[in-house]
Formats: structure tokens, C-alpha cells, sequence
């Protein structure tokens, strides 16, 4: 079974929707079967549950939230995709909270070459598990804020709130 909990946060609620305590999805909806049903057909065919409390999950991104912003790195996540897919993800988990990287960037730091620049941007694109992967951190390199799969005002606010421009203390 999938669990699945919303989290309220200053820019909308969070879906975290969990197997066995490893995260397969999470986006700034109030609907969590708007995330389950981008899951692979296998783990859509264990079913879905909104449960009060999935734990670590929810704890870390409350404290994310709070101005904790390592919280969420410590949460095993896990979703689909190519060996190169894999590599992209597991280097946008390393893009530390209040920097940035370009997509160019992002593809050297998973070991491939700069010209791979599409094939970060299609990672991020295809990213299930935001903001634990944190496909926000990723900017195009000519400037401005590139697109965002939850809308560029959610990408803005979590940029400047990793940056310390928000204060969510109180």
C-alpha cells in the first residue's frame, strides 16, 4: 500500500506519499492522487491510503518548512527512470540548499558531459519527488527561472526561502 499525508506549508499543501518508509512522490498539491497516479503502473496497483502520519517524511518537511533546510536530505527516496535518469537525480540531491546550478552544471556533477543539458532538464522535468529532489536549485543558464512543474511563483518562494529572503520561524 501507498501512504500518502498532506502537509500544509506557506505555499500550499505538500503530498508525501510513501512505501515502506522510502518516498516515491511528493509535489505541492492537495490532491495526492494527482502524485500517485504518475507512479509506475506497478506501485499504482498496491493502492493508495491518506494516513494522519507518515513519520520522518512529514516531520522533515515541517522542519524544512521551519528554516531547517537539510531536513529533507536525510529521507530515502525512490523513483524510476534510466541508469542516466538515476545519475541526474542522485547529483540534484547533492545541490545544497541556497545555491543553484545550471542544467549544464547539473549533468557534469552526475558525471556527464555539459552538452547532456537536455537530459537534465528532462530529469527534472520527470522529477516525482519534489522538493526532496530538489529540481527547484536547477536554473537555465541565460538567466531568469526556467519552468517548474508546481508553477515558477512555488519555485521562486522555495528559492528565496533557501536563500533566507522568507522568514517562516513564527
Amino acid at each position: 500500500m501507498i501512504a500518502a499525508q498532506l502537509v500544509p506549508t506557506p505555499i500550499g499543501p505538500l503530498a508525501l506519499l510513501s512505501r515502506e518508509g522510502v518516498l516515491v512522490a511528493a509535489g505541492f498539491t492537495a490532491d495526492p492522487t494527482e502524485m500517485f497516479v504518475r507512479l509506475t503502473p506497478a506501485l499504482q496497483a498496491e493502492g493508495l491510503e491518506v494516513v494522519d502520519d507518515l513519520g520522518p517524511a512529514a516531520e522533515a518537511a515541517r522542519a524544512y518548512m521551519a528554516g531547517d533546510l537539510d531536513a529533507l536530505d536525510a529521507i530515502p527516496v525512490s523513483q524510476p527512470g534510466s541508469p542516466t535518469r538515476k545519475r541526474l537525480h542522485a547529483a540534484l540531491r547533492e545541490v545544497k540548499a541556497g545555491t543553484t546550478v545550471s542544467y549544464a552544471e547539473l549533468a557534469e556533477r552526475a558525471g556527464l558531459p555539459k552538452t547532456a543539458a537536455r537530459a537534465a532538464g528532462s530529469a527534472c522535468a520527470q522529477n516525482l519527488i519534489a522538493p526532496f529532489v530538489p529540481c527547484h536549485r536547477v536554473l537555465p543558464s541565460g538567466g531568469g527561472y526556467g519552468g517548474y512543474y508546481y508553477g515558477v511563483p512555488v519555485k521562486q518562494w522555495l528559492l528565496a526561502h533557501e536563500s533566507g529572503r522568507i522568514d517562516n520561524s513564527k
